[in-house]
């Protein structure tokens, strides 16, 4: 991420990024105010609405638990307790669990919002301490058909392009997603790319008419399932044409 120098950057001021969405756009803390960071190499100072109301959720008074909250049984109400003794109940129940039908018998699934260090931790924590392999991240499952295609194609489980492409593409293929609502930021800059010159081309393939498909200058509404003959016919068309890179 590119960001300020630190003599730049007002000591009140803390640079970091918004958590909701793999964008990652940047975001300038001041005091209870946040605004988009303009130094940012991908969003370049725009947030969604998610990001710019990102101080609502954080700080919202009774929103948010801020002290650890514990109850024996679901019929009771929660009170609040110390963090040993919450940290305490819960190791006294894994072990219990672990005692009565194996070590196997528990579990972790973690946010795909963790940082590596968090990973590795939780990785510890299970494999390590518990003993058991039972871990699994929204970051593995949401990117387990990336990874086998990328390394079908590819070669290598990578990301064969990165933003500034997008700036530089003549024609942009849009199949199955919605980027004007998922990842707007984003969609801004295809947007402004074909302000900046109208010849570019957006394609978008999917059966609805969402809000990308609406700006789309071809909307391919296939099928639902019909996909997969489509690809695979571009494929056949590029093979034809001799413009397929063999090497």
């Amino acid at each position: 991420m590119a960001c300020a120098t630190p003599c730049d950057v007002p000591h009140d001021e803390i640079h970091t990024a918004c958590p909701y969405c793999g964008v990652g756009c940047g975001i300038v803390l001041h005091g209870e105010a946040l605004r988009g960071d303009a130094s940012h190499p991908g969003s370049r100072g725009q947030l969604c609405s998610k990001g710019r109301t990102l101080m609502h959720a954080v700080g919202q008074t009774g929103t948010r638990l801020l002290h650890p909250e514990l109850r024996l049984a679901r019929d009771r109400p929660r009170r609040r307790v110390a963090w040993n003794d919450a940290i305490g109940q819960v190791a006294e129940r894994f072990k219990a669990i672990q005692a009565e039908h194996g070590r196997d018998a528990v579990a972790l699934y973690v946010s795909g919002q963790c940082l590596t260090e968090e990973y590795y931790l939780a990785n510890k924590l299970m494999k390590g301490f518990l003993g058991s392999n039972n871990i699994d991240t929204n970051s593995r499952l949401c990117m387990s058909s990336a990874v086998a295609g990328h390394k079908a194609t590819l070669g290598s489980d990578c990301v064969p392009g990165c933003y500034e492409d997008i700036d530089l593409a003549e024609t942009w293929l849009v199949c199955g997603a919605n980027m004007a609502f998922a990842h707007p930021v984003l969609f801004r800059r295809i947007e402004a790319a074909k302000t900046a010159n109208p010849g570019r081309r957006l394609i978008v393939v999917d059966p609805r008419r969402t809000d990308t498909a609406a700006v789309a200058d071809l909307h391919l509404a296939l099928r639902p399932g019909s996909d997969v003959a489509l690809h695979l016919a571009l494929g056949h068309e590029l093979l034809r044409l001799g413009a397929v890179d063999a090497a």
